[in-house]
């Protein structure tokens, strides 16, 4: 396959997956807005071949379609599936030995190799401001490293092999950071370069960090990709670049022969600095929040070298595309890893993190008569604590019985447990815990709440397919319109403060039960406008689930406690826009027509879209 990404380019350009263009573009919004406008319509990987301000070039949309995608790993996909699938059942190699050969082989070629002479990328030695600097949304904070491979080295146990390999997202310049001098890198404590820092930091020594841009396509993959326990991310790089993953040191910094480029440089124990804002997967900006620097060793570049990018924002993107081949690749580990959960679908339409679907096995039989989830519970307990799958804010689980469920089919997936859940049992709330950093529909960053909904058992009720009539006609909320079976949004009055929704909250309950009972519609969404929740199914998901804090916005008609468990008759999420939420991304109007100039006849994308 690929030794470097521009053969990956060329081979894209010969098979129509990529188109030049040739126009001199501007890395403030304009590179981002081309993006954006050819992703959404399915377009090719674009080569920039003049970026304003810099003598490099840029790549972006190279994951832009899963067809585009696979194409990219069609010489390697089968045996790094065969490789993941072995690492999960070990047992399935001793079974057919013979089989699985060559998947012992794949993995052996993939070993990280020590090249030594001199690195391709350690060619030239240049500065940041050198670098493509794209400014991605009107707010961000200055330009960033959308596609980084960050590396760091276990300081108690140095070597590539107890390394880490993550997509960390890195300022290079705005806010604070010394141009040339300081970078930001955006990361949790908990993740791989986190628990690396923390040794560092006990050990009163700096952390060295390189950051690889570029290089094969598979390098990328391999940065985003969750890896089972003692698989290395160096390795899964080698498999699905179909070689191993060439380095050295300089300087003691670990260098990837293959890259573009790579910035090197050092952390120093709690030297942070404001990081953000930045257009975010969820459709947000998230916010200016301290985080760590790296001070600049050197940065290289490689001659004739590509600045691959992507542009972060409202699902689905270029990232769904990572999400996909990734589930593709991995999907099955979560069957190994907990016992008893067929399949877990962090939902790409609501930000991935926030809203989780899942449908595991009911085994137990209890003495009750009544069919009820038990065992679902303690799954969802071992979803929860699982990885990044502990990020999410709302899971939905349930089990097969008489019909096969597949929670990637949103509606269908809704809909069965709507119609099969106990409002007053199976509502199940985690309080004053974490959240996603980039969510800030929580009480405060990285706080706020969870909710666990889970259902079983025979079918309860039958859902309503149009909006029903005593949902009409309540002061004060009008433009009532369905979503989907069983949903219904409700456009209320603008959002003010917690103290005074509760007293709003109650006023509306209080009038639907006035209605009498409403079975057929167990959720309703209050929101600011109904019409765009209404539109698609994505609206509903994006604004429902990204907007909503469990524990503060989930209301419900007849709500009750007992024995600190809370139920209701009807729910009702409070999916309006609050003030302490992060502002949503919208585009620059007068860079949406400059860049229209590239889409005429004669136009580099002229006809593309």
């Amino acid at each position: 396959m690929y030794r470097n990404l521009e053969d990956c380019l060329i081979d894209l350009e010969k098979h129509g997956h990529l188109v030049r263009i040739r126009e001199e573009v501007d890395p403030y919004l304009e590179m981002a807005a081309i993006h954006l406008k050819v992703y959404e319509a399915g377009g090719p990987a674009l080569l920039f071949e003049r970026v304003k301000g810099s003598q490099f070039r840029a790549v972006s949309n190279l994951f832009g379609t899963m067809e585009r995608s696979k194409f990219i790993f069609r010489k390697t996909w089968d045996s790094v599936h065969n490789v993941m699938a072995v690492r999960n059942d070990p047992m399935k190699a001793l079974k057919k030995p013979f089989s699985n050969i060559g998947t012992g082989l794949a993995a052996f070629k993939a070993l990280p190799l020590k090249k030594w002479g001199n690195l391709p990328v350690t060619a030239q030695e240049i500065q940041i401001s050198d670098l493509p600097l794209i400014h991605h949304w009107p707010n961000d904070g200055g330009a960033f490293v959308t596609l980084p491979q960050v590396y760091s080295e276990d300081p108690e146990k140095p070597g590539i092999m107890n390394s880490n390999l993550g997509m960390y997202r890195t300022q290079l310049t705005g806010n604070e950071y010394e141009m040339n001098k300081e970078i930001g890198l955006h990361y949790q404590i908990h993740r791989g370069i986190g628990v690396h820092q923390t040794k560092a930091n006990k050990m009163g020594m700096p952390l060295k960090v390189s950051c690889f841009i570029g290089g094969p396509p598979a390098h990328t993959l391999a940065a985003v990709m969750p890896l089972p326990e003692g698989l290395s991310e160096m390795t899964v790089a080698g498999m699905l670049s179909g070689h191993n993953f060439r380095y050295n040191y300089v300087d003691g910094y670990c260098i990837s022969s293959d890259a573009d480029f790579v910035i090197t440089g050092e952390i120093y124990p709690e030297d942070t600095k404001p990081e953000g804002p930045f257009g975010d997967h969820l459709g947000y900006y998230s916010l200016i929040h301290p985080f760590p620097v790296m001070k600049i060793h050197k940065v290289y570049a490689k001659p004739n070298a590509i600045w691959p990018f992507t542009v972060v924002g409202r699902p689905p993107q270029e990232d769904t595309s990572f999400g996909e081949l990734i589930h593709e690749l991995t999907g099955d580990s979560i069957k190994h890893e907990i016992p008893g959960v067929k399949e877990v679908h962090a939902v790409d339409a609501a930000g991935v993190h926030p809203l989780l679907f899942a449908v595991g096995s009911e085994r137990y039989t209890p003495y009750q008569q009544v069919k009820k989830p038990t065992e679902l519970l303690t799954l969802a307990n071992r979803i929860l604590g699982t990885g990044q799958l502990s990020l999410a804010k709302y899971l939905f689980i349930t089990a097969e019985e008489n019909e096969p469920i597949n929670s990637h089919h949103e509606v269908n997936f809704l809909t069965y447990i709507l119609e099969r859940i106990d409002l007053r049992r199976d509502i199940h709330f985690y309080t004053n815990t974490t959240i996603d950093t980039l969510d800030y529909s929580g009480t405060g960053l990285n706080s706020g709440s969870k909710v666990v909904i889970a259902a079983y058992g025979d079918k309860l009720r039958n859902l309503c397919h149009e909006v029903p009539e005593d949902l009409k006609g309540i002061r004060g909320y009008d433009n009532v319109r369905l979503i989907m079976p069983g949903v219904v949004a409700m456009q209320g009055p603008k959002f003010n403060s917690y103290a005074d929704t509760e007293k709003e909250m109650q006023g509306l309950c209080d009038a639907l039960q006035e209605k009498g009972p409403l079975p057929t519609c167990p959720m309703i969404v209050l929101c600011d406008d109904s019409s765009f929740l209404s539109e698609s199914i994505h609206n509903f998901l994006w604004v429902t689930f990204t907007r909503s804090n469990p524990s503060h916005d989930i209301h419900g008609v007849n709500g009750f406690y007992e024995h600190k468990h809370w139920g209701c008759d009807n729910l009702i999420i409070d999916a309006r826009t609050k003030p302490h939420q992060a502002p949503p991304l919208v585009p620059d109007p007068t860079v949406e027509k400059k860049i229209e100039r590239l889409f005429v006849k004669g136009a580099s994308l002229g006809g593309i879209i």
